[in-house]
Order: C-alpha cells, then structure tokens, then sequence
C-alpha cells in the first residue's frame, strides 16, 4: 500500500555546521523526521517536518507507565554515493513484536518502510561517508493519551528522526559481570526494546563506570551465573573452533546485527551455537587456552571487542577475578567479520542476502 506522506521542508538547513570529520555520537540531528499520530484506531496525519520539539501533556500517560519503545538502525552510503538501507524489514518486525509486548498498536511494515525510505531520501546528505560513521535512525514510538490511570494509552505518537555518529566505542572493552542486578528475565520484557529496560541499566553501569570497567556483562536472577547480554548489545564467545552466544530465551534482546553475524559465521562454514553459557564455562575455556575471543554486537557498536572479563565466583563473593583475553590483532574472526559487514553494508562486496535496500534520493530544493 502506498500511503499519502505530506512533507514540510526545514526553511534553514543545519547541515552546513556540522563537522563530519569529529561527530559525537547521539548529539547532532538531522534536519527533518516523519511523525505519525494514532487515535480512533488509525494511524493518521502521515508527515515529515523540521526536526524539533514536540508538546506533551504532564498526565501523558508514558511520563507515569512508561508506555514507550524505540528501534535503533543505520543508513548508509554504498560505493556510487547512493543512500542504502540494511534489513530495514527486520526493524519494522520487531518494533511490533515490542509494541505487542507493551500493549501498543501495530504500526504497519509498508508504512514504516516508506516512511524510513522518504525520510532518508530528504535527509540523505547528512549520511557520513568515513570509515567507521552512518547516519543513525530512531525509530520510536510512546502513548500520548491524557490521563492518569494504569492501562493502555487509547492514542500514541510514532517518529522517525536521524543523526550522523561516529564509532560508538573507540577502545577494547573492560566488563564485569553483574552479581547484584539483572537486567531482565524470561517473561519480562527483555527481548522488547522498551524505554524502560534501559532505564533499569543506568545504575549498574554508573557503578560499572565507578568500578572503572566499561560495561557491565548481564546474568541471570537465580545464581549471577548464565549469562545474557554485554550492556546494551548481545554477546559472544569463541571457545576453541566454535562461535557461542546466549539463545535468546525470552529475556535476551533479539538484535539484527546478532542474526546478521550468526548468517555470516555459518555462511564461512564456522560453527555457532545458540545456547546457554555460564561463567564457570567461560572461566574453565580460559584455563583451556580455549577462550580465543569474546565480542559485543549491537546496531551501534556493530562488533565491539572485550579484552578483560571480571566476575565472581559466586554472589556472596566481595572479591572479583579477572580474565584477560588474547590481544585484539589475534581475533580474525571477529576482524574479518566486521569488515565484511561493513563492505557488504557500502556495496565493497556482494550482498547475497538481499540485505542492503537502495533508497531514492529526494531533492529537497524543488518539492
């Protein structure tokens, strides 16, 4: 379905201020973003605008129940200078199946891929082209009606804004496994992208920060021993000739940049395993000299990698132990694999997966 999209262009670009050369990541926005309204079953008023501030009510119902998700993906520019999409459908996928876990309307796919595409074509040239930088999109939607009382918002808001970033992370990672908090578990809302669930990690990983580590490393709730996910991205390991990450069993976010990786692996012929992995594993690989490398992966970060794990033996210990992992020249995997999703992502090589989607420019001058 092809849906009527109004577009009001800024009167005053920002593009021209920006330094593509030293972005910080998450504070420079681009010019526009689309907006969509739902109320009487429907979602209406389908329109991209200056980006700027939006009005709410103090009884809106998020501010109080926390009625609010989000997505995180990239835009990019492939080899002719074209802007591309990647797995722009898995996004939309999930951003239903987290509305459908916080009790918000269905936002149609076709609607949220034309609405990325049109976006993107008006925006494309805030796209950065260095190595390592993308046009971060968030996607996001919260409740709007005005009233205070615990139930399902009858009216919401959905928007779409961009911001070119750099790397997320510019050095190896320090983690600790948590032995005091949790981050979700199964039945919760961990495989939603809730507003909320973020919300939760802020302290742990102020103390993390305190501790003088860089993330925390998620366990689960009933011995801090199974572990889950590495601050906001899923995890793996390389243990001997096999890829293991943790199976997402209800409590586990299930990221694109997690499924990319895993087609990848298995597309090399490289073993991976979907499936529970403790402490007391990851501890016993290193004693092995089987413990070869253990990563980060997430939508901004793509592959983050750790070299140093702390933890506890158990929750009653006040000491922790720390394993040290191989230096960072050592991992080819994990090496190669970010290369080639990056090249495969900026048209360096093939895409046989059909993941990279063309996105047709719009000149903004003569709409």
């Amino acid at each position: 379905m092809k849906y009527n999209i109004s577009f009001h262009p800024t009167t005053k670009s920002n593009l021209d201020s920006v330094d593509f050369n030293n972005i910080p990541f998450g504070k420079i926005f681009s010019d526009h973003m689309f907006v969509a309204d739902y109320y009487d079953g429907e979602w209406r008023d389908l329109r991209i605008v200056p980006f700027g501030p939006i009005t709410m009510s103090p009884a809106n119902l998020t501010l109080h129940y926390g009625q609010a998700m989000f997505e995180g993906m990239k835009a990019f520019k492939n080899q002719e200078g074209a802007p591309v999409l990647f797995r722009p459908e898995m996004h939309a996928k999930r951003l239903n199946a987290s509305g459908a876990r916080l009790c918000m309307p269905e936002l149609p796919e076709d609607l949220f891929l034309q609405a990325l595409h049109e976006l993107i074509g008006v925006d494309h040239a805030w796209i950065p082209t260095n190595s390592n930088s993308s046009l971060y999109v968030r996607p996001f939607m919260f409740a709007t009606e005005e009233i205070i009382g615990v139930r399902p918002s009858s009216s919401y808001k959905f928007i779409i804004f961009t911001a070119p970033v750099g790397p997320y992370y510019d050095k190896p990672l320090k983690l600790i496994a948590a032995n005091k908090y949790v981050r979700a578990v199964p039945g919760g809302v961990g495989e939603a992208k809730a507003a909320g669930n973020y919300a939760a990690g802020l302290l742990p990983t102020q103390e993390a920060h305190d501790g003088g580590f860089d993330q925390i490393m998620w366990t689960d709730n009933r011995d801090y021993q199974q572990i889950q996910e590495c601050g906001t991205m899923n995890i793996f390991f390389i243990i001997g000739d096999t890829v293991v990450t943790p199976e997402t069993n209800g409590a586990i976010l299930k990221g694109i940049t997690r499924n990319t990786l895993i087609h990848l692996l298995r597309d090399k012929g490289i073993k991976v395993e979907e499936r529970a992995i403790t402490i007391k594993e990851l501890v016993a690989a290193h004693h092995a000299g089987t413990l070869k490398d253990a990563f980060g992966a997430g939508t901004a970060a793509v592959i983050a990698p750790v070299n140093e794990i702390s933890y506890y033996e158990n929750k009653d210990d006040a000491n922790y132990k720390t394993i040290k992992l191989p230096t960072i020249e050592s991992r080819d995997i994990s090496i190669s694999l970010k290369k080639e999703l990056q090249e495969i992502r900026t048209g360096l090589r093939p895409d046989p997966h059909g993941w990279v989607h063309d996105v047709k420019v719009r000149d903004v001058a003569t709409v």
